[in-house]
């Protein structure tokens, strides 16, 4: 099983960049988001007021961080070099990692952005008020296909993630309340992982478990992003799951329609759209098919039903260490602003949750799938059951 990506995934990955650097004029490239941060250097921190900064030039790497990151950086064994401010706003984050770049001898920067994040509350300088900046977001592109040991990573996320939802289902009955239910499928599946994995697994979470499940219920689930409600669970009620696990930061994601008891003819009748409206999504998906193309393949079906007004959001997403990241399958992928000529069509690594929704007045109804792009096809990562007889409770 794998939880933990190699050392010599990070290798590669300073290795592209540096490759990347050397066909620009620039002495450096500069990165201030955490993901970007993370996905080069290993260092992994939550994005608050407080900048950090990661230079990497032809042969170092150094980073600028508040103090109270300092000892968790210093022993990063890909870090050259660790610059400190105190903290914001009396530190002077921009500065300091200014005077970092000055100290390696860079003058000229190819940047993710220009300046921090303007997040919780920071404002500060643009990085072009101390050196020349012109824009980059390699490590954006390079992240949406996946190496083998990453698609590994997502592969046992989603081995978690069925677990969870297994007991979020087996916990789910009349009369309960979904966040006490949430709460104890969460913690269990939490324990078993970390009981299997030991130490072998990589600390990702600050209280939390490394995997989550819960669902959103009746009315609630009209909505895409809709909130658990403060209510306990009934006869008749339609719910929308969600299960996930953090295995080194990958995450996968899993979701299913189900129903408290018996579902009505008409609830039968959407579920059954909507799983159809996922298979044809699914059919669609490979190396080189059109990204757009599966979102309008839905579209189309849809409008063939007549229930094209029950859509409220495209097909799915990239996902890996974030949560939602590009290519998105959009109709409107093709006219994406870093859509490039080799970027319209689906690639080998490219790994996509499949979620088509509809949604009534009452209700909700959307599974949503892990699935990647091989060489020859896809591989399914999620494998919860998707029919209407597994995802009744009774």
């Amino acid at each position: 099983m794998a939880t933990k990506l190699p050392e010599s995934e990070f290798d590669a990955r300073l290795a592209e960049v540096r490759g990347r650097l050397a066909d620009t004029d620039a002495d450096a490239a500069t990165f201030l988001g955490a993901t970007s941060i993370e996905y080069l250097s290993g260092f992994h921190h939550i994005q608050t007021e407080r900048p950090v900064v990661l230079a990497v030039t032809e042969d170092r790497m150094e980073i600028t961080v508040p103090r109270l990151e300092v000892e968790r950086v210093e022993p990063n064994p890909r870090i050259d070099a660790v610059h400190r401010y105190f903290d914001y706003p009396q530190g002077k984050p921009i500065e300091t990692a200014a005077a970092m770049l000055e100290g390696m001898g860079v003058d000229s920067v190819v940047s993710d952005a220009d300046g921090a994040p303007g997040v919780m509350g920071y404002e500060g300088p643009s990085l072009s008020e101390f050196v020349e900046v012109d824009s980059q977001s390699w490590v954006d592109r390079m992240r949406w296909e996946k190496t083998d040991a990453e698609v590994d990573l997502v592969r046992e996320s989603a081995k978690w993630a069925n677990l969870a939802h297994r007991h979020l289902a087996d916990y789910t009955e009349v009369g309960a309340h979904p966040v006490t239910v949430s709460q104890r499928a969460t913690t269990e599946a939490s324990r078993a992982m970390l009981d299997t994995l030991g130490d072998r697994y990589a600390v990702r979470t600050r209280g939390s478990g490394p995997v989550h499940a819960g669902y959103i219920s009746g009315e609630e689930t009209a909505l895409p992003h809709g909130h658990t409600p403060n209510e306990r669970l009934s006869e008749g009620d339609v719910l929308i799951t969600g299960a996930s696990a953090n295995v080194d930061g990958y995450h996968s994601e899993l979701e299913r329609t189900m129903f408290v008891g018996e579902p009505t003819d008409e609830q039968v009748h959407y579920f059954e759209l909507m799983l159809e409206a996922q298979d044809i999504a699914i059919d669609a998906l490979g190396p080189g098919q059109s990204i757009a193309g599966v979102d309008e393949a839905v579209h189309d079906y849809f409008l063939e039903q007549g229930i094209e007004d029950t859509a409220q959001h495209h097909v799915g997403h990239n996902i890996g260490l974030g949560g939602h990241e590009p290519p998105y399958i959009d109709r409107g992928w093709d006219e994406y602003e870093h859509v490039g000529e080799d970027d319209a069509a689906m690639a080998p690594g490219q790994i996509y949750t499949i979620e088509p929704g509809i949604y009534t007045d009452e209700y909700g109804y959307r599974h949503s799938d892990t699935i990647a792009i091989t060489e020859n096809g896809v591989e399914w990562l999620t494998y919860f059951p998707r029919d209407l007889e597994s995802n009744v409770i009774r």
